[in-house]
């Protein structure tokens, strides 16, 4: 009898700090993720004025601008981190097209105020790139967490479901192509 006790309460122990350990890697994530979401956010913010500013000078590249603000609308209508994380790529991909117009016309690349914003959007995408690199990591510790034995029964009675990884699709990884 004293056995089956101490196996029950070892049982119990078990649960409640694996349980534990689950939530603190899931609520990580989420927290990391918040962190994405502030940095995305100011990147949002600095993407009209940059581009009010790249249209003064380039008036014929409506294309990219078009580009730019449907992939910024794809940002404000993504409805899971899924959805948040392709449209924050794409906008991405044409912010970069856009710096690359940019930089085609020598005026605009000496106006103090595309300079600043340049700078702006250089420090807050290497910001993004940081609180990316991080979320990931607690995304891996929290999968592995969910799929290792004997966690993963833990997991899969309490329903602790996979978060997705923040990276870019192939053709993102490719060079921009800038095309007059």
């Amino acid at each position: 009898m004293v056995i089956f006790i101490v196996v029950v309460v070892l049982l119990a122990l078990w649960g409640l700090f694996g349980y534990n350990s689950l939530v603190r890697k899931k609520n990580s994530v989420e927290g990391a993720w918040a962190q994405i979401d502030v940095q995305l956010k100011r990147r949002y913010d600095l993407i009209p004025n940059l581009v009010e500013t790249v249209k003064g000078y380039a008036t014929h590249e409506r294309e990219v601008f078009e580009e730019v603000t449907k992939a910024r609308n794809m940002v404000t209508q993504a409805r899971n981190p899924e959805e948040r994380i392709d449209a924050e790529n794409q906008l991405g991909g044409v912010l970069g097209r856009l710096i690359a117009v940019a930089e085609s016309y020598p005026e605009l690349k000496a106006n103090q105020n595309f300079l600043q914003l340049q700078q702006e959007l250089s420090s807050t995408e290497n910001s993004i790139e940081r609180t990316r690199r991080s979320y990931n990591d607690k995304v891996m510790s929290y999968r592995a967490a969910i799929r290792q034995f004997p966690t993963m029964i833990l997991a899969n009675i309490f329903n602790f479901k996979e978060k997705p990884y923040f990276e870019a699709k192939a053709e993102e990884r490719e060079n921009v192509r800038v095309k007059f």
